[in-house]
């Protein structure tokens, strides 16, 4: 299972606390395991953006590279991914893949050997990832949500999500992540990637926990808005030669969060009230949705949950998108538009 120059690894995280720590023994783990088979083993390089916890203690004490970004330019993941690879390959020159981590993630055993299988068996195959789950998915119908969502199809994918291990040639041919933008960097790189003939590749088989910690509706419809802002910077930066689902999310916003609502309350007068009957569309495709849902074998509650939240989105995705233009116009960036709580602190100092 050698690979030449090794993997080496990016974690890139904010008040993780024992997120962090989790994370990174779960690395750790792998890193010695590859090592007693007599692996190549890259290095791991952890960036922080901003911790006012211990977090960059804990990585030293896991023998990390540390990047701390400087607090004058905003945080984004693209731009703490960039410059995590940028110090991986400054420190380990020949290595050959990197898997990125997020701090709130804990890696599932036997992932980094199958990701590199995969690479090997695939050559035109660029990214590959697997399945993500929620640590606690039952802790709120928010964590739940995010559990689904990412429970994607198997194989040849449009797009991947923040976690997953790239050829560095590719990373570097197309120039990493984008770091002006706020969300919805994935989608950008992955479509680079298949610009340049590289495939996005949907592994069968576990890759971490995850732990949203999205306990409340504010860090949802926050999320929410982040979202809706990444749909409409990707569809404003690439327009119709771009990524279709940046085109039909937009498109959906603009129909359920902004049109339906006004059919249904402008000729209300006219129509003496009439006109109010236009939102019997929304269960109409509640029930269309959570259909479709029932059908891929989702439990009842799963369903329910999903159908209820996709449509509710719609409204935060509206926000946010409507940031996006309004800052674009008067020629301001976006700040990053945070959901998480800090997680619990965790003692600076080596791990054990």
């Amino acid at each position: 299972m050698s690979v030449p120059g090794g993997v080496g690894v990016v974690v890139i995280g904010r008040n993780e606390g024992e997120r962090l720590v989790t994370c990174l023994r779960s690395v750790d783990r792998w890193r010695a395991s590859a090592a007693r088979r007599g692996d190549v083993v890259g290095p791991i390089v952890y960036v922080d953006s901003g911790s006012a916890d211990a977090s960059v203690e804990v990585a030293r004490g896991f023998g990390a590279e540390v990047v701390s970004l400087d607090p004058t330019r905003p945080f984004t993941a693209a731009r703490a991914r960039n410059e995590g690879f940028d110090r991986l390959l400054r420190v380990a020159p020949g290595v050959g893949r990197v898997q990125f981590i997020d701090g709130d993630c804990e890696m599932s055993e036997g992932w980094f050997d199958r990701a590199v299988q995969e690479l090997d068996a695939r050559p035109r195959v660029a990214v590959v990832y697997g399945r993500v789950r929620e640590r606690f998915p039952e802790r709120s119908v928010y964590n739940t949500l995010c559990d689904l969502s990412w429970d994607m199809p198997v194989g040849e994918v449009r797009s991947c999500g923040g976690i997953f291990m790239v050829r560095c040639p590719s990373f570097r041919e197309v120039g990493g992540f984008n770091p002006a933008l706020i969300a919805g960097e994935e989608p950008d790189l992955s479509l680079r990637l298949r610009r340049h003939g590289g495939l996005i590749w949907r592994v069968d088989a576990e890759m971490c926990l995850h732990d949203s910690a999205m306990l409340r509706f504010g860090q949802w419809w926050r999320r929410s808005v982040r979202t809706g802002h990444s749909y409409a910077q990707g569809h404003h930066m690439h327009g119709a030669a771009g990524e279709r689902h940046w085109a039909f999310e937009v498109r959906s916003m603009l129909i359920w969060a902004l049109l339906v609502p006004l059919l249904a309350a402008v000729p209300m007068y006219w129509t003496r009230g009439l006109s109010l009957g236009v939102l019997a569309l929304y269960p109409l495709q509640w029930w269309r949705i959570r259909a479709g849902q029932r059908r891929r074998g989702r439990t009842s509650r799963e369903a329910n949950i999903f159908a209820t939240f996709i449509l509710l989105e719609k409204f935060a995705n509206l926000a946010g998108a409507a940031t996006f233009h309004f800052n674009r116009l008067r020629g301001r960036e976006t700040t990053i538009i945070e959901h998480k709580l800090p997680a619990p602190g965790a003692a600076a100092g080596t791990h054990t």
